[in-house]
Parts: structure tokens; C-alpha cells; sequence
């Protein structure tokens, strides 16, 4: 056995460990979206985007700061920030605001679900070349066998679902458009990376949390409370909490996590990865409401992760 072989399951191609690694690492991360907006009851979800980004924004800002400090900072060039704007806004601003609308709407277990919808059109359209469709086969039955079960589920009032009236439909309506942008941006985000090598994991996090900041910044000029109605709302440090936990942990270690599997991994085997959101969701919308899961959800959870091995076999 090498050294490039040790810490890997005998078998794994090189990386291959440490990019599934770091898309469970990011679904972990991705998961407190879920409950932030059951968190922060007091504001709105234009607040609510605002804070996450402009946490992101900051910490980005800082990091590349510090790495010009140091004479270590690369800069985009006007074509790189052009594109780092583009995606920010396909997947974090306004991937997140619409599905912070969504779940204000219509609860959160329905969007969650429907946002756990995006594996099987990454898997879909981001088929590697030489990998057979057949091969994925198991993946996509588990995948959608579990969906199948948490519909049920939610149709049975088992997930605290807010009921079918228009406004239910609409964070429906809400959470299929934010499910279409991430997908898209999970497979423009893997090509980008693929070609610029030279940009790693960190640093493209960096510039797209500037981005995130930036358009955080203009949905706050267009929408977002005044800063002194902010200051006065009721439950101010918790909101800041959760936007710091949220901005930091969900979008950029989540960023550079997701960055790292998507260069290791092929976007069908990133993402079948991203079932694991929908499962930690789960969990901690679970957790907070202080109930345990039906057992159809259980049941449901478990397809999602075995759907998730028998992605990684057909990968390997």
C-alpha cells in the first residue's frame, strides 16, 4: 500500500474518499438553512438573506484581506468577478431568498423536500460520459423512492406542512424555482471549476462570498428593514446569530467544502451527495419542533442514504 492510498477505502479511486467526504461535510453545513427562518421569527426573510450574505460577504473580504497582507491573494479578473456574480446570485442570494420565501409559506418540510429533488437532476444532466445509465439506476429508484415516502408523509400531515391554501402554493411555486437555480448553478459551478484549475477551493469560495455580500447589500437597498427598525426588533442577537452561523458555516466552509467535491467528484456522484441536506434538514426542523420523525420518514431517510451508497459503488 502507497502513502496516496492510506486513509481511502481499499478500492476508492485517488480522491474520490475525500471529495464524498466533503459533499456530506457541506449537506451537514446546508442543513441549518432549514430551520433558520424558525429560528428568527421576528424577521423577515429579506432580513434574513441580508444578514447570511453580508456575514459571507465579510468573512470573505476579511480572508482576502489578510491574504494580500501576507502577499499571498490572487484577484479575479473582470471576467472571473463576472462570473463569481453570476453564480452567487443562481446559488446563494437568490437560491436562498427563494427558498427562505418558500418555507415561510408552506412550512418547511415540503420545500425541503422539493429542494432534496436537485441529486436526481444533477445525476440526470451531469452524467459522466463513460458511465452508463444503467449504473445509476439504483441510486435514482432509492433517491426517488424516498421522495415518494416523504410526499406521503407530508400529505398526511406527519412534517407540520402549513395546509393547501393559495399562499401554500405559492412557497411550492417558490421552492421549484429555487430547486431549478441550484441546480443549475451546482453544474455551471463544477464546469467553471473544471476549467480554472488554477483557482483552488478557497480562494473561488472567497470571491464567491464578495459576490453574495455585494448582492446582499442591493437586495437590502431594494427591500431590507432600515437599519435603526432593525436595531429595535425584538430578538436582534439571535437574528445576528443565526445569520453569523448561517453566512460563515452554511455558505463559505460549505462553499470551499462543496468546491472541493465537486473537483474530485463527478457532478452525478456531488450531486446524489446533496440528499444528505434534505436528511440533516430533516433532522434538525425535527429537532427543533421537538418531535420525533414517523416512522415513513425514517424509512425514507434510510433509502436517501442507501440511494447515496449506491451512487458512490456505480462511481467507483
Amino acid at each position: 500500500m502507497t502513502a496516496a492510498t492510506v486513509g481511502r477505502p481499499v478500492g476508492w479511486p485517488p480522491g474520490m474518499a475525500g471529495g464524498v467526504a466533503a459533499g456530506l461535510g457541506a449537506g451537514a453545513f446546508w442543513g441549518t438553512t432549514f430551520i433558520a427562518p424558525l429560528l428568527t421569527p421576528g424577521f423577515s426573510f429579506i432580513d434574513l438573506t441580508v444578514g447570511r450574505y453580508l456575514a459571507c460577504g465579510v468573512l470573505a473580504v476579511v480572508l482576502l484581506l489578510w491574504a494580500g497582507l501576507r502577499g499571498q491573494a490572487r484577484w479575479p479578473t473582470p471576467r472571473q468577478m463576472g462570473a463569481a456574480l453570476w453564480l452567487s446570485l443562481l446559488g446563494y442570494t437568490g437560491y436562498y431568498l427563494l427558498l427562505v420565501l418558500a418555507i415561510q409559506a408552506a412550512g418547511a418540510a415540503l420545500p425541503v423536500l422539493i429542494i432534496g429533488t436537485i441529486p436526481l437532476w444533477i445525476m440526470l444532466l451531469g452524467k459522466p460520459l463513460g458511465l452508463r445509465w444503467r449504473a445509476l439506476v439504483p441510486g435514482v429508484l432509492l433517491t426517488a423512492a424516498g421522495m415518494a415516502l416523504m410526499v406521503r408523509a407530508s400529505a398526511h400531515g406527519a412534517d407540520g406542512a402549513v395546509g393547501d391554501g393559495p399562499g401554500f402554493w405559492l412557497g411550492i411555486f417558490y421552492a421549484v424555482l429555487a430547486m431549478a437555480a441550484w441546480t443549475a448553478f451546482g453544474l455551471l459551478n463544477a464546469r467553471w471549476l473544471l476549467r480554472h484549475p488554477q483557482v483552488n477551493s478557497t480562494e473561488w469560495a472567497n470571491w464567491l462570498g464578495v459576490a453574495a455580500g455585494l448582492g446582499a447589500l442591493a437586495i437590502w437597498a431594494v427591500a431590507g428593514s432600515d437599519l435603526d427598525v432593525l436595531v429595535q426588533r425584538p430578538g436582534l442577537g439571535p437574528f445576528l446569530l443565526v445569520c453569523a452561523v448561517t453566512g460563515i458555516g452554511a455558505a463559505w466552509i460549505a462553499s470551499v467544502l462543496w468546491n472541493m467535491a465537486s473537483r474530485r467528484l463527478s457532478p452525478s456522484l456531488a450531486g446524489q451527495l446533496i440528499v444528505s441536506e434534505t436528511v440533516f434538514g430533516l433532522v434538525y426542523t425535527f429537532a427543533w419542533n421537538g418531535q420525533w420523525p414517523a416512522p415513513v420518514q425514517w424509512a425514507a431517510c434510510l433509502l436517501f442514504v442507501l440511494g447515496i451508497l449506491a451512487s458512490i459503488q456505480a462511481h467507483r
